[in-house]
């Protein structure tokens, strides 16, 4: 017998309720197994940063049911994080350490998507390490700002991430 190909599904409609569900109100036995929105120690090293944005779909508006998960590893730190924007205004948003490596990976599961979205958050304040990072490096140029998390006020960043459309957001097939 010859194993079929199964139909394929989207994440959804209730992401965040399925991978979150404290977003929501429920309560989880995992609860305490998710890192969360705050994801240093009092003991980490390192610059404490808040990061924010919003998920938008093509035409510019916030999703409402989006899971944003990071993760973030150097000498000083390693850590991973979930974050539901599960509102109208499609915000999600992290407590960390600036990472000296120069870079965040993020993953993105939304309502319509087949297969997670892997991108980069990377600092505009940090010009010598996106200048020696080889995966940036390979990005096309005109490209490169969709990554760049810009600085708000000290310790505070903003990347709004575009799933598709002008100015979408450069997603890396892993």
């Amino acid at each position: 017998m010859t194993a079929r190909e199964t139909a394929s599904q989207t994440a959804g409609p209730y992401v965040h309720i399925g991978l979150l569900p404290e977003a929501a109100g429920l309560a989880s036995p995992f609860a305490r197994a998710t890192a969360g929105p705050r994801l240093w120690r009092e003991d980490t090293p390192g610059q404490r940063i808040v990061i924010e944005g919003r998920v938008l779909d093509g035409e510019g508006a916030a999703l409402s049911d989006v899971l944003v998960e990071v993760w973030q590893r150097d000498a000083a730190f390693s850590a991973w994080g979930r974050s539901a924007a599960a509102t109208d205004s499609g915000l999600y948003r992290f407590e960390t350490v600036k990472p000296l490596a120069g870079f965040i990976s993020v993953f993105i599961l939304a309502r319509g998507i087949n297969l997670g979205l892997h991108t980069r958050l990377y600092f505009e304040d940090e010009p010598a390490l996106m200048a020696a990072d080889p995966v940036l490096a390979r990005v096309d140029p005109a490209r490169r700002a969709t990554l760049l998390a810009r600085q708000q006020a000290p310790g505070r960043y903003r990347l709004d991430i575009r799933l598709q459309g002008e100015g979408e957001t450069v997603f890396f097939d892993l």
